[in-house]
């Protein structure tokens, strides 16, 4: 135990359970030419298996100061261009792919104790891209764009709250209303790793690199 950590925090943390399921099997060998069919498929299956929020993932990036940083945001599609995501211009995720256009995903989808790991460049789609596609979105991912000021100190929750309620208000009014700094990023991947756990702990690992045009396969040790 650690010195500092309370005895109930420790019993709570070792008495979960990782893949309390039966797990599915992966043939690395039968696996497509490229990534993006395959995850294509472990998406789909994720989603035929319950598993909650699939389209969720972690996204890490690295400022000017070189140290890492990691959040969830959602997937908002994917094809040949790449993984695409969005945010604010000047949120602090924005801000870091500005300085860095650098970012690794992570999906977990433990259902099926499944991983995706992807890494690569990441580049800013044109504004229409971005328009297009906050305004394909729900009321309230447009009145959260509006809001804006992501990441900047808040003073108080009223503050929130009063900003809030406006935008919302010209969300309904304007649901063709613009919020500038909403950006979409792709990331285009040079890596792709694709982790399937097992239950005698034999996990398989399939990592995709490009090269050149084509893409690369071999195993890792788990």
């Amino acid at each position: 135990m650690s010195a500092d950590a309370s005895p109930e925090f420790e019993r709570l943390l070792r008495s979960q359970r990782v893949w309390d399921t039966e797990l599915p099997p992966f043939a690395p060998d039968t696996a497509p030419a490229g990534p993006l069919p395959l995850f294509e498929q472990w998406f789909a299956e994720a989603v035929a298996a319950g598993q909650p929020e699939p389209h969720t993932m972690s996204l890490a990036t690295a400022g000017a100061d070189g140290l890492p940083d990691v959040r969830t945001v959602m997937l908002h599609g994917a094809d040949r261009q790449g993984w695409h995501f969005a945010s604010h211009a000047g949120s602090r995720k924005g801000r870091q792919l500005a300085e860095r256009p650098y970012a690794a995903l992570g999906f977990y989808w433990p259902v099926q104790g499944r991983q995706v790991r992807v890494r690569g460049r990441v580049s800013t789609a044109p504004p229409e891209v971005a328009h297009a596609d906050l305004h394909a979105r729900s009321t309230g991912a447009l009145a959260s764009a509006l809001v804006g000021r992501q990441s900047e100190v808040l003073d108080s929750t009223p503050e929130l709250a009063r900003a809030s309620e406006a935008a919302w208000d010209r969300a309904a009014r304007e649901p063709d209303a613009p919020a500038p700094s909403w950006t979409v990023y792709v990331l285009d991947a040079d890596e792709v790793e694709f982790f399937q756990g097992d239950a005698r702990r034999r996990h398989v690992r399939l990592d995709y690199r490009r090269d050149g045009e084509a893409w690369t396969r071999r195993l890792l040790w788990p």
